[in-house]
């Protein structure tokens, strides 16, 4: 892969990155990488080790996690407030994140983590995906040219 292709690729995730609660397609991505749809699918995926799909609802998940922890919102709203627009999808890639459904991530008490630093608290609580075994993840991003 080639250096320019990666700059674009990493300005399309800064774009996912800030505008995560935005209606983002992979067709709106792929226009910021100035690449056709499923180039920038392939690339993104050698890249980065995940779909351009994953890697949002990640960033979503994320974001929906600090707004579940603060409790004045309801996980409906809180689905919407971070772009998805299907609560049970949202639901189920919470669960399938963060190991608990959104309602039980809300409900229990995450005061022990208000006395981390901010900075440490987010590396904790940060989704991670399960890789596959011998799938793309595990293997890591490969950017011999």
């Amino acid at each position: 892969m080639m250096l320019e292709d990666l700059v674009r690729l990493r300005r399309a995730r800064d774009a996912m990155d800030r505008d995560y609660a935005s209606p983002l397609d992979v067709t709106a991505l792929a226009g910021i990488a100035l690449m056709s749809p499923g180039h920038f699918s392939r690339s993104f995926r050698t890249a980065f080790g995940e779909t351009p799909y994953s890697y949002l609802m990640t960033r979503r998940v994320e974001r929906a996690k600090a707004l579940l922890r603060r409790g004045d919102l309801s996980v409906t709203e809180v689905c919407f407030e971070v772009g998805c627009t299907s609560l049970g999808s949202f639901s189920s890639r919470f669960t399938e994140l963060v190991g608990e459904s959104p309602s039980a991530y809300r409900a229990r008490s995450h005061e022990a983590g208000a006395a981390l630093p901010a900075c440490v608290s987010k590396i904790l609580t940060r989704p991670v995906r399960n890789p596959r075994p011998g799938g793309p993840a595990a293997a890591g991003p490969d950017f011999a040219p």
